[in-house]
Formats: structure tokens, C-alpha cells, sequence
């Protein structure tokens, strides 16, 4: 098998009951999957959060069918062109990393960079009106300087008008689907779809052959919430799916705005009260986006504007990497040690460490009061 590794941390995650958390503290405790799934009971009950029934699943028959299933699952990915990301994965999307409950693994179809410079969710309403239209296609053209990757959900109404206002501009797309990426929902969506893999992508945390469930939705928008700086609600009732991904987004610290709408329109209820309550910003030109999200000039240091820095994974160890993506991140891109900590998911004396080495190689800057900064 091209990638042992790959093929026993994909079972893992296949196994029924082992969700995106309790992957990570197993891997925690056992350092490789194959470890994990060729530990004997007794020393998986002595993993905190493992009892009796995850044992049994952990060495079981359920074990046997994960294998079963990771198996025919690489050879198809390797079949179609998919590309399988394991949370521990360098070109796993560094921001989603970020985010407490983020998948343990992605499926990919694609050519664009997860890990872009710049990423915008564009989400709404299915049931757009001709000004969402509007909106979402001025939105798309007022990011063309910044070349960002646009990411949404593949659904009827806004979703879709962004992921082709973005394919009409030139800019990449990703669609993040609530379905196995052999599955494309809603099927009338295939042309454009099919058009995204060549600029842009498709992404799920969802294994090949599942169905549109529709518990599978809200944990699809985490992902669209994840993956990008900010997120733009253009249409949205008071209740749905686009409200469930800025609400996420807010959760995750990352930044929402709202395009307004008329008064006693039902498609713009719910960007209204997103900017009457204060948990979204108003959108009415690019700028608005530009500078809450930074994107107009980086940081401002000794009366120059300066560009953000950007670094790539190539360059660093996983563990580095995650240190500066945590930081560039971060309010003035600094933060403490133990927020980086914990945000990186990493112990705090390999983050002391990490950090002395990034900062001999110019990377990071130490500030008093155990702060760092990205230089």
C-alpha cells in the first residue's frame, strides 16, 4: 500500500462512535493510528475518555470492517484523483486546525491552495432573490485584487451564485459538501461542480458513498466557518444554515459581516438582526471587508505599512507550522505561550522549544510577559 500511515488513520476515523475529538486523544496517547488500533484493552482503558464500549469497538470486528473499508476507500481516492487529509497532515487547512471541533480527516478533489493567502466565505439563503444575485456578484468582483480563494456550500441560492461568480472572475472556489465527494448534492449542481475541480475544489469530512443526511449539514458549515478569515452572510432568514455558519464563525473567533437588506424582506431578516445585534459588521463596499480582515494594508509598524508575512509548510516542521499559523491568527499576531499552547495543541515545554528555534531563524519575536510575535 502506497501509505501505511494514511491507511491506518483513515480506518480510525472510519470506526463508529470515534469521533474527530476522541481520534485526537487517542493519537495523543498512542503517537501513530496503527498503534492505537493494535493496542490491547488494558492499555486503552487507561486513555482518559476510553471505556468499555470504545475498547470493544477499538479491537472488536467493527475494527476488521474499518480496515475493510480504509482499504477500498484509498484505492478509490487513488482512482479519482482524491486527495485523503489526516488532521496531522501538513497540507491539512492550517486554519481549520484552529477550530475545537475540526474534522480528523478531509477528502479533497482539487487545485486549489487550502491554505491560500486569503479565504472569504460567500454563504445565504437558498431562496435568493435577484438583489442576492446582485450582491453576491459585486461582492466577488470587489475581491479581485486580493485573489482570494472563495468557499461556500454547493447549495441552491447564495452558495451556488458565489461558487459561480467566482468561476466567471477567475478566482478558485471550494465547495465544502454535506456528502461523500462521489455524491454531488444537489445533482443539478454537477456542471459547476465539475468545473470547480479544475479551479478550486471539492471538500468533505464525509467518506465516499454518504448521502445528503441532514444532520450532516450544520457539521458541513463548521467547515465552511473554518477554513476562511472571514465569512460574508449576503441573504439569510431569521433561522437557517447561513445564521448556523456565521454563529460558528463567531464562536471561532474569525470575523462576520452582512450584506443589508430591505426592511420586511424575509431573505435579509437574518442579516439585518446579524448587524442590529452587533455580531456581524455592515458590508456595503469592499472596503468594509478590506479593513476588518486586514486585507487593505498588513500591520502598520514605524509609520510604514508593511506586508503580512507569509510563510510556507514546506519550509517547517508540522509542529513549527502550527505555531505560526496560530500567530497569524492572532490579534497583532502575537500571543502568549500558553494561548499558542493550546491553540496549537501542542505541550507547553515543545512550544518553549519550538519557539527558541523559530526565533533563531528570524520568524518569531519574543515580547516581555512571554509573549511572541510573527514577524
Amino acid at each position: 500500500m502506497a501509505d501505511e500511515a494514511l491507511f491506518h488513520e483513515l480506518a480510525l476515523t472510519l470506526l463508529p462512535g470515534i469521533g474527530p475529538q476522541l481520534t485526537r486523544q487517542l493519537m495523543s496517547y498512542g503517537g501513530a493510528a496503527k498503534t492505537v488500533l493494535t493496542m490491547p484493552p488494558g492499555k486503552l482503558r487507561r486513555i482518559p475518555g476510553v471505556g468499555d464500549a470504545t475498547v470493544k469497538i477499538l479491537t472488536g470486528p467493527e475494527r476488521e470492517s474499518a480496515l475493510r473499508k480504509a482499504e477500498s476507500g484509498i484505492k478509490k481516492a487513488e482512482k479519482d484523483g482524491v486527495e485523503i487529509l489526516f488532521y496531522t497532515s501538513k497540507r491539512f487547512p492550517s486554519r481549520l486546525k484552529l477550530i475545537p471541533d475540526a474534522p480528523a480527516i478531509l477528502y479533497y478533489q482539487g487545485t486549489a491552495d487550502l491554505n491560500a493567502p486569503k479565504t472569504i466565505a460567500l454563504v445565504g439563503t437558498r431562496k435568493a432573490t435577484e438583489y442576492g444575485r446582485e450582491q453576491t456578484e459585486r461582492i466577488i468582483t470587489g475581491l479581485l485584487p486580493h485573489r482570494p480563494l472563495v468557499v461556500s456550500g454547493l447549495a441552491y441560492g447564495i452558495d451556488i451564485m458565489a461558487h459561480r461568480a467566482a468561476l466567471q472572475e477567475g478566482l478558485e472556489t471550494v465547495g465544502v459538501m454535506a456528502t461523500g465527494l462521489d455524491i454531488i448534492y444537489p445533482p443539478t449542481h454537477r456542471k459547476t461542480a465539475e468545473k470547480m475541480r479544475e479551479q478550486g475544489g471539492l471538500l468533505t469530512e464525509f467518506a465516499f458513498g454518504t448521502q445528503p443526511d441532514r444532520y450532516n449539514f450544520p457539521a458541513r458549515n463548521r467547515i465552511i466557518a473554518g477554513l476562511c478569515d472571514g465569512t460574508v452572510v449576503v441573504e439569510a432568514a431569521i433561522k437557517g444554515g447561513a445564521l448556523i455558519t456565521a454563529e460558528l464563525a463567531l464562536s471561532y473567533d474569525r470575523d462576520v459581516l452582512a450584506v443589508p437588506g430591505n426592511l420586511g424582506s424575509a431573505a435579509s431578516e437574518g442579516c439585518n438582526a446579524l448587524i442590529k445585534s452587533n455580531k456581524a459588521a455592515l458590508y456595503a463596499e469592499p472596503k468594509d471587508l478590506e479593513q476588518l480582515l486586514n486585507w487593505d494594508e498588513a500591520l502598520h509598524q514605524s509609520g510604514k505599512f508593511k506586508p503580512a508575512p507569509s510563510y510556507s509548510a514546506d519550509d517547517f516542521t508540522a509542529d513549527e507550522y502550527a505555531i505560526i499559523t496560530v500567530l497569524a491568527v492572532a490579534p497583532g499576531r502575537e500571543a502568549q505561550m500558553d494561548d499558542l499552547a493550546w491553540k496549537a495543541q501542542l505541550p507547553i515545554h515543545a512550544v518553549a522549544s519550538l519557539l527558541l528555534a523559530l526565533e533563531f531563524r528570524g520568524v518569531v519575536r519574543a515580547l516581555p510577559g512571554k509573549k511572541f510575535l510573527l514577524v
